[in-house]
């Protein structure tokens, strides 16, 4: 399959003066360009996913170093055949990632090349551990090997996490080796840990995306969940076919990677399920689910992309019929 758009994903705390205007300037500067994505611009700097025509990736490229407060931004790429958002989205958000808690920037981990961090794996002592700060639905269907699964389901559970991580390891002892999706969270959740009192922070540079793009897949088990159409995607652009797939269906346990939401509106719960219990299950996560009354319509088919919102005539429609 051809392809002929790249994913971008980047990140900056480079401060931005006046984020409001930033954000007019790139929605004026975007509007002719085959692009999809969210941008978020905030005081603090830039958080952005978004997809792009290949043939004008280095133009767009060119637009951003423009900006003093972007130069040097490191822009991670993955090939794509089609676009991976349904629009194009840019907003002003107060926190680049929600967190709900001021972190002291001057604190973050040592950063490590996907080079150094795969060495580290290698040679990791018993006092070393690995931290998957992402989210647990995000580590069941892929992860580093060994690492700890995550035992929380958004961004804002993990400073009470930081505490409990405290009781459990030594701080002047234990060495903390951190990874995220692209890097930004491990930013913040460092300098968490820095205020607990853990000397040795490590965080991996660029994230998981940048080591599938330089190293690969060793000591990577499984796939990658990313927060677009995709939802789970191969660490490389080779392993389409043969990275192993470890998730499980909710419903049956047999193997799958396919992540759908509930199709019970008042639900609306993320789960793995198989095709044939997306049929018989009618896009549920439960048989409960399955009988509510405000259940969107869902097809079951292999990799199902995020629900779209529903039109307002057929939200009517449901609500009548609760």
């Amino acid at each position: 399959m051809k392809q002929n758009y790249l994913v971008l994903a980047f990140y900056s705390f480079n401060a931005i003066e006046n984020p409001n205007q930033e954000v007019k300037r790139w929605k004026r500067d975007l509007a002719d360009l085959d692009v999809t994505g969210r941008i978020y611009l905030s005081e603090e700097g830039v958080n952005a996913q978004m997809s792009i025509l290949a043939s004008e990736a280095e133009a767009f490229r060119e637009w951003l170093y423009t900006a003093p407060h972007f130069q040097g931004v490191e822009v991670k790429v993955t090939p794509h055949h089609e676009h991976v958002y349904p629009k194009m989205t840019v907003k002003y958000r107060e926190q680049l990632a929600a967190l709900d808690k001021k972190v002291d920037m001057a604190k973050t981990g040592k950063h490590v090349s996907p080079e150094e961090w795969k060495a580290m794996l290698e040679q990791k002592d018993p006092d070393t551990v690995v931290l998957d700060v992402r989210n647990d639905y995000e580590w069941d269907v892929g992860h580093f090997k060994g690492a700890r699964r995550p035992d929380f389901k958004t961004f804002r559970e993990f400073p009470d996490g930081v505490k409990k991580l405290k009781q459990e390891l030594d701080p002047k002892k234990n060495r903390i080796m951190m990874y995220c999706t692209g890097g930004i969270r491990c930013e913040l959740y460092s300098c968490l840990l820095k205020d607990e009192g853990f000397d040795e922070v490590y965080q991996l540079d660029g994230g998981v995306i940048n080591y599938g793009n330089e190293v690969g897949e060793e000591h990577w088990k499984g796939k990658l969940f990313v927060f677009d159409d995709r939802l789970v995607a191969p660490l490389t652009p080779e392993g389409e076919e043969s990275q192993e797939m470890i998730g499980k269906c909710a419903h049956c346990s047999v193997e799958t990677d396919s992540y759908i939401n509930c199709a019970n509106m008042d639900c609306n719960d993320l789960f793995l399920s198989c095709v044939e219990c997306m049929d018989t299950f009618k896009g549920c996560c439960s048989a409960e689910c399955a009988k509510a009354p405000r259940r969107r319509e869902s097809t079951p088919t292999e990799h199902p992309k995020p629900f779209r919102k529903l039109e307002h005539e057929k939200k009517v429609q449901l609500n009548q019929k609760a």
